[in-house]
């Protein structure tokens, strides 16, 4: 049996969960749909219960894509999905909307598109200046009374915006890049989380790859593989950022783990509402993954990293510009 944890007051998930996006886009070419579908069911088979995807994942190909592998066990999983984003008739994302109109719309496109009823987790992916966050709120609100969704989160959100949101309606989740090279929730997306009784879920726990201990130097990254385009993923930074994975791969060696699992109980060991949402295209990373639930880490390990990573000071922006702006609004 799956360890769970708890996100907001009542949604329970597998303490592990399932970023699905890689599947539709960012790393390249990948398998093929139907052994995407089998991989999906895999993670059900092995416990996962919480699987992340968005309608800008594709756009649209990654909703379909987890709802046809879902849809035999929908009621055994919960599913989050993410609006915020505006799109031409071509399907071209062309900006950000979270008016509420959309919002509304929006969902209505992804119950069809993920072959469901509802919506377990519906986030705004990022804040839109230009619509007041009450309104969102109030939008989401609706759903939630309408029985098309039954919780709000946000993601990469200021603080203070959280606040402003969760005063409307209660926000169940956070979705926030966060791991040992990427810290920034630290300073005041956990203690906020803490007081308002809200769940983390970290985006690339494992540093889009790098935390796994599989990218050197001299890894090149192919066409459509975003890392290419990634100040923190060029040679010079690599090089610099190695320094983290040696620190991981120590611990790894006493624990009998594997460097990705280190750096996944770790994210497990910083509270226990924390549930990372690791994404891959193969069986053997899958099990890595979740075997990480099982690792554990002593307050003496806790505290070699820290006193570690202190010491480390990790090189390049985790985005380029145009992104970054996108962020902690």
């Amino acid at each position: 049996m799956a360890v769970t944890r708890t996100l907001g007051r009542d949604l329970e998930v597998s303490a592990i969960g399932f970023g699905a996006m890689g599947m539709s886009q960012s790393y390249g070419p990948g398998p093929g749909r139907d052994e995407n579908i089998a991989l999906l069911r895999a993670a059900v088979e092995r416990g996962v219960t919480f699987f992340d995807t968005a309608e800008v994942y594709g756009p649209f190909v990654n909703e379909e894509l987890v709802g046809e592998a879902l849809q035999p066990v929908r009621d055994q999983v919960v599913i989050a999905t993410k609006f915020g984003f505006a799109f031409d008739a071509d399907g071209r994302q062309t900006g950000l909307s979270s008016r509420p109109e959309h919002i509304k719309q929006v969902a209505d496109a992804s119950l069809q598109r993920l072959r469901t009823d509802r919506i377990d987790l519906f986030y705004q992916h990022r804040v839109n200046p230009e619509v007041p966050i009450e309104d969102v709120a109030g939008a989401v609100k609706e759903l939630i009374e309408a029985g098309k969704v039954k919780h709000f989160g946000m993601s990469e959100a200021a603080a203070a915006t959280v606040r402003r949101a969760h005063a409307v309606q209660p926000v169940t989740a956070l979705q926030n890049e966060y791991s040992l090279w990427w810290r920034r929730p630290e300073d005041e997306i956990l203690p906020m989380c803490d007081e308002l009784g809200i769940g983390l879920v970290p985006y690339s726990p494992l540093g889009k790859g790098f935390l796994t201990g599989k990218i050197s130097t001299e890894t090149q990254f192919g066409e459509g593989d975003i890392r290419g385009t990634i100040p923190r993923f060029d040679a010079e930074a690599r090089q610099a950022n190695q320094a983290l994975v040696d620190l991981l791969a120590t611990v790894a060696a006493r624990k009998n783990a594997t460097v990705a699992q280190i750096a996944l109980a770790w994210l497990l060991a910083q509270r226990p509402w924390i549930v990372p949402i690791p994404g891959t295209r193969r069986l053997e990373r899958l099990e890595e993954n979740m075997g990480a639930a099982d690792v554990e880490l002593t307050a003496g390990d806790l505290a070699e990293i820290e006193t570690a990573a202190a010491q480390i000071d990790v090189r390049g922006a985790r985005y380029p510009e145009h992104l970054e702006r996108l962020t902690n609004r």
